[in-house]
Order: structure tokens, then sequence, then C-alpha cells
């Protein structure tokens, strides 16, 4: 009776495995926060919750950012209480694609490499366009963190695989 010894991982996989689990991370806070603003979004839904909300930002003393907090307050009226559902299904939605490339990739599965490569990729022209149009720092920085993420994951996605061999 022989006893498997699991073979020592080389160094370059064990970078390769601590880079996707990084990611994988990365990807479960976006999805926590996602399904977080559906939560809030399908609460909003409620017309007394929404009101309660609009007559908040209305009676909330800032004074620094007294202009962005009536731009709010307009285009929460502007809304109204229905749009929200339609926002908090599209945040599940995204919440469910995050989650599906953060476990995949924390559980080093290949397919996940190239699942998050194309929707992480789908969404770089919208980003772009968004940091060209309305600039500000906080976008440039989501920007930059994407296209690192996806040049880091296609080329890990390119190197050949050991062949899985069957247990005897």
């Amino acid at each position: 009776m022989s006893q498997s010894h699991p073979k020592p991982i080389p160094a370059i996989e064990a970078q390769h495995s601590l880079g996707l689990r990084i990611i994988a991370i990365y990807k479960a806070i976006k999805t926590v926060g996602l399904i977080a603003i559906a939560i809030f979004a399908f609460r909003l839904d409620r017309e007394e919750n929404f009101a309660h909300l609009v007559d908040w930002l209305e009676h909330l003393s800032l004074t620094d950012s007294n202009s962005l907090r009536w731009k709010l307050v307009y285009t929460l009226q502007d809304w109204g209480p229905s749009k929200f559902v339609a926002i908090g299904l599209v945040a599940l939605a995204y919440a469910a694609i995050f989650a599906t490339e953060g476990t995949g990739l924390w559980l080093r599965k290949h397919w996940a490499e190239w699942f998050t490569v194309i929707a992480t990729g789908s969404l770089v022209p919208i980003e772009l366009y968004e940091v060209i149009e309305r600039f500000n720092w906080i976008k440039l920085a989501v920007l930059i963190g994407n296209v690192a993420i996806l040049i880091y994951l296609v080329r890990i996605a390119i190197q050949p695989r050991p062949k899985a061999v069957p247990e005897s």
C-alpha cells in the first residue's frame, strides 16, 4: 500500500493562486455591495419607505453638499418608487455574475478565468466612456483596476494546463 504525496506547487503556480484569490475576494466584496444595494432598492419600492427617504433627505442639514442633496431629492422624485424594482433586479443580476466569477476563481477553475475576462472586458468600453465623459478619480481607478485584472487573467488563462492524470 503506497501513499501518494501531493506534488509540490511551483512558485509561479502559488503566485497565480494568490492572485486569483485576491480577485475572488474583490468579486465577493462587489457581490455583497450589490446585494445590499438590491435590498435597499427593493425596500424603496414601497411608497412609504420611499417617502421617508425623500423626507429625510429634504430635512438633512448638510452645508457642503447641499446642491448634491437637492439634485438627489429631485432625481428620486422624478424616478418614483417603481424604478427601484428594476434597480434591485439589475443589482442582483450583477451580484450573481460577480459571485460566479469569484467562486470559480477561488476554486481555480479555468472556465472562471475566461468568464471573468469576458464579463469584465465587456464593461471596459462603458467604463472608458464614463471616464472620458464624466471624469473622476474613482472611475479612473476602477477602469485601471479592471484592465489590470483583464491583463492578469488573460496571461494566466492562455498558459498551458497540465493534463489531469486519472487515479488508478
